[in-house]
């Protein structure tokens, strides 16, 4: 039986999976997006978790931009408007709604177990044991591979410490003291929910005091725009700049690009947040962890900014620190491939269509932001890399296709017989 061959294989199905199926479909390609949609969204978030984007920076990316995530909420009554959260369940179920009217029947919900590179093809391993080709390839693999866990945490076993991203249900922790590092979005609003769940929560971060985002001003003034103007990334001059402008980002030097990458935005809560967060969660702020040592309990050496160390007793840690992109971490990739993508640092290194050094495959998402800037980290970058990607994926599929005519031709051509 001939393995089928396919255009385009976008691997996974979140919201820059289903933005470039979305996009390349309407181009007229042969794709097949694998995964389960928002499938991330659904057991890698806590229950409870709101958006902390606006609604109008969380459209997910459709041509012809019919089906954005106000056209599924306001028919149903759900809010959508500025300074309205969405629960991110509402987003997840949007997710398959907007698959149903853009990706159909191009949607294989097995899992890529493997890819590897076969001759001028790809060659795609699936969860079901079929094996695909595909002309080129799409990673949009999310966050999930690059879970950062802090170097001191790394040995204590997954009973006593975890990722904030491996959790969905917190109320496994109802009168378990829970200690969450970090001071971004996540740890914050982690530490909210586990409260909320009947836990005993507490926050630990290296900052000296908390941030948090402004409420919205839909009628701010012309002046106050000019002065901190509002983007998908939040406000200000900087996070306006990477939100609209990620190709020009591509073009810093790389020590710029990595700084803005990991500076902007900053790490901060969601206004909305801080009323349930504010004298209900305690805090020990401008301590580094030292050491971590797991007996009965877990045991936590806090070092201030002028070396006193302090020790912190508690039942469970959970690591609020973020993702880091590192080829290494593709582990659907095969080692061939890995270690044929250039990088810039430990991220793949990308053109200005969102291509790889190895030609016809490209990356998207979490795994662009080291090429492209923050706003890839954002469900608001996926208009600018699923328009960019499908230029770059109609030039590959139209040149790979007509190498392998060529070849065919060549082949087919009688040979003379020299004797």
């Amino acid at each position: 039986m001939r393995t089928p061959v396919v255009d385009v294989a976008v691997v996974g199905a979140g919201p820059y999976g289903l933005s470039v199926g979305a996009h390349a479909v309407a181009a007229g390609l042969d794709v097949r997006v694998y995964g389960r949609p928002m499938e991330t969204w659904e057991r890698n978030i806590p229950a409870g978790t709101l958006l902390k984007t606006e609604p109008a920076s969380s459209h997910l990316a459709d041509p012809h931009r019919s089906y954005g995530l106000d056209a599924y909420c306001r028919p149903r009554g759900l809010p959508c408007s500025p300074g309205s959260p969405v629960p991110a369940a509402t987003f997840a179920e949007y997710g398959r709604w907007f698959r149903a009217r853009t990706i159909g029947d191009a949607l294989d919900p097995s899992s890529v177990t493997e890819v590897r590179a076969q001759g001028r093809l790809f060659t795609l391993e699936l969860s079901t044991g079929q094996t695909v080709m595909a002309r080129t390839v799409v990673l949009a693999l999310g966050f999930p591979p690059f879970a950062h866990r802090p170097a001191v945490l790394s040995g204590l076993p997954s009973e006593a410490c975890t990722h904030s991203s491996e959790h969905r249900d917190l109320s496994v922790f109802a009168g378990r003291d829970v200690t969450v590092v970090g001071a971004g979005q996540s740890a914050l609003e982690t530490a909210a929910l586990l409260l909320e769940a009947g836990a005993r929560p507490r926050v630990v971060a290296r900052v000296n005091t908390l941030r948090w985002e402004e409420a919205p001003e839909p009628d701010a003034s012309p002046l106050r725009w000019a002065l901190s103007p509002v983007s998908g990334l939040g406000s200000g001059w900087g996070a306006w700049a990477c939100s609209a402008l990620p190709g020009a980002v591509r073009r810093l030097p790389a020590a710029t690009r990595h700084r803005v990458v990991r500076t902007v935005p900053g790490p901060a809560g969601a206004w909305w947040l801080r009323r349930r967060f504010d004298g209900n969660v305690p805090v020990v702020l401008g301590q580094t962890l030292a050491s971590a040592v797991c007996g009965d309990e877990v045991v936590l050496s806090l070092r201030n900014e002028h070396g006193r160390v302090r020790t912190l007793h508690t039942e469970h840690v959970i690591a609020a620190t973020g993702y880091l992109v590192d080829v290494e971490r593709m582990n659907v990739l095969d080692g061939r491939l890995r270690y044929a993508i250039r990088r810039t640092g430990t991220s793949p290194l990308l053109t200005k269509n969102f291509e790889t050094s190895v030609s016809g495959l490209f990356a998207v998402g979490l795994a662009a932001a080291g090429t492209f800037g923050p706003a890839m980290r954002f469900v608001h970058g996926t208009r600018f890399a699923a328009r960019r990607v499908t230029r770059g994926l109609v030039a590959a599929v139209r040149a790979r296709s007509m190498l392998a005519g060529v070849a065919a031709q060549a082949a087919a051509r009688p040979r003379e017989y020299i004797g």
